[in-house]
């Protein structure tokens, strides 16, 4: 499989991504949906036969902007009202999401614990991409999008770090309960700090030009840069995207980046993620099309209901703590939360990255992809008419 995307490739990945907006948005299809569907029929086509996937593309393409774009429409206060709701719901939802769905695997199909524990772990963390795509197009009610979209954006880290525990098991590494909390805390803290540290950098470099295409270059540098160095130093390069975005989308507009530039930058940003979105969910179609998830429907079947109520799990007795305070999740947002929380290109980067000496790898790999095409069908279709039904959507869910 080739490891590059040329020209001509990338020329037919924007028309079809161009055609597929402008027939979801005519027929009422989840975007989403469209460019996996579109990216299935793009692989029996020659030129969607060698389209590569990789966990390097994914993190080092695809991510990148995908995450900046959205901490770049986080308000702060808003999101900082929910982190205490939404901190819970990530770290110890992933934890108890992942021992529920890895213990399934190891008992009731057999699977090694290490191979059930890579599955478990890659799995339990919602996907941010797929997540807030699906919410912006469905236009959900704001605190609901800013719950469930942040859990998403922090629950990455959680599985990262648990991911880098279980590949130093895999490579012979021991594991003790001290080195799993400090991998846990440089993973987060040091991400954090990295994304923070360049954005505030760039800020103060920004603040010298009133230039928007200076500007525009600029954030550029701060989403890249501050994911690919924290990835570098093995902590997580999601958290300092997302600490990035939120400073620049915050202190950007109160000095730093000119009144004309900061329109500019929206309107890049914006275009970066369609761009990104766009490309990756055709990828991601096109290489459903080739997994022999036939040969293993059983395993498939079992692994959904799993995270399903891995997920189930996690947010409904995590929720309970909140129910007498002014963070309460309402009984649908619960709802909203397990069935909404799709997967998608990060369990898949992740099961791209399985080590091959892990016995169960060609299965988890061929049914993350089963399991991120429930996600997107089965649940990703369903959500608008359900939000709608629970009057969730826009100004219909106020007085939620």
């Amino acid at each position: 499989m080739s490891g590059d995307i040329g020209l001509t490739e990338l020329g037919t990945l924007l028309i079809v991504a161009s055609l597929v907006a402008m027939v979801s948005r005519r027929i009422g299809l989840p975007y989403t949906a469209g460019l996996v569907l579109a990216g299935i029929g793009l692989a029996y086509l020659p030129i969607g036969a060698d389209l590569p996937l990789s966990r390097e593309l994914i993190f080092n393409v695809f991510l990148p902007p995908l995450i900046f774009e959205a901490a770049l429409q986080l308000r702060w206060s808003r999101f900082k009202t929910d982190m205490p709701l939404t901190v819970v719901l990530a770290f110890f939802g992933v934890a108890i999401s992942a021992v529920s769905v890895a213990a399934g695997m190891h008992l009731l199909l057999g699977w090694s614990l290490l191979g059930a524990a890579f599955f478990g772990v890659l799995i339990a963390a919602t996907d941010p991409v797929s997540v807030i795509a699906a919410f912006k197009e469905m236009k959900a009610e704001p605190r609901l999008s800013m719950v469930v979209e942040s859990e998403s954006l922090l629950n990455d880290g959680v599985a990262a770090v648990g991911f880098a525990i279980l590949v130093g098991i895999a490579n012979g590494e021991a594991l003790t309960p001290s080195g799993a909390a400090l991998a846990l805390l440089w993973t987060v803290a040091g991400g954090v700090a990295i994304g923070a540290m360049i954005g505030l950098a760039v800020l103060t470099i920004a603040g010298r030009t009133t230039d928007h295409l200076v500007e525009v270059t600029l954030t550029t540098v701060v989403a890249w840069g501050s994911f690919l160095l924290a990835e570098h130093v093995h902590a997580s390069g999601v958290f300092a995207a997302l600490a990035a975005g939120l400073i620049v989308g915050n202190v950007g507009p109160r000095g730093s980046i000119s009144v004309a530039g900061h329109q500019h930058v929206q309107d890049f940003w914006a275009y970066a993620a369609f761009l990104a979105n766009s490309c990756l969910f055709l990828l991601i179609g096109s290489h459903e099309a080739h997994q022999p998830i036939t040969l293993v429907s059983a395993p498939l079947a079992l692994a959904i209901v799993l995270t399903l109520i891995g997920r189930a799990a996690a947010v409904y007795p995590l929720a309970l703590p909140f129910a007498r305070s002014g963070l309460r999740l309402p009984v649908t947002y619960q709802h909203v939360l397990v069935w909404g929380g799709l997967r998608g290109a990060v369990g898949l980067a992740l099961a791209l990255a399985v080590p091959a000496g892990v016995a169960e790898r060609g299965q988890i790999v061929v049914i993350t992809f089963g399991v991120v095409a429930f996600s997107i069908f089965a649940q990703g279709l369903t959500m608008p008419r359900l939000l709608r039904r629970w009057h969730l959507t826009g100004s219909d869910a106020d007085e939620h």
